[in-house]
């Protein structure tokens, strides 16, 4: 079975920092050639937003505006995992991450979530003030 699992999630106060990871399970990044992971988020009351992406053929990436400079992807194609390292953390990062995934490069995955194909179960990271 194809599956995406997140760890990493927990509780940290502002200004702090989380790594988050996202493993691929009954498939490799290469059964694939260029396969994309992207990183989501949701909080309570709000929409599911794009954070990053990246492309693991290439290893390009994508960031929503509001963690540039704070949150850096990075892939290991020969583990097949995504890591999503979360600096200088702000209560308005508080939410459900997921990852996601979808065979082909990043495009407007981040801007569309529906074009993911698979998805994690989510983990939880908590800012507190």
């Amino acid at each position: 079975e194809v599956q995406l699992v997140e760890s990493g999630g927990g509780l940290v106060q502002a200004g702090g920092s989380l790594k988050l990871s996202c493993a691929a399970s009954g498939f490799t990044f290469g059964d694939y050639g260029i396969y994309a992971i992207g990183w989501f988020r949701q909080a309570p009351g709000k929409e599911r937003e794009g954070v990053s992406c990246i492309s693991s053929s290439d290893g390009r990436t994508d960031y929503v505006d509001s963690v540039k400079g704070r949150f850096t992807i990075s892939s290991d194609n020969a583990k097949s995992t995504v890591d999503l390292e979360l600096n200088s953390l702000n209560v308005d990062d508080t939410g459900i991450y997921y990852c996601a995934g979808r065979v082909g490069r990043c495009g407007v995955m981040l801007q569309m979530p529906v074009m993911a194909e698979t998805w994690g179960q989510g983990t939880q990271v908590t800012v507190s003030s």
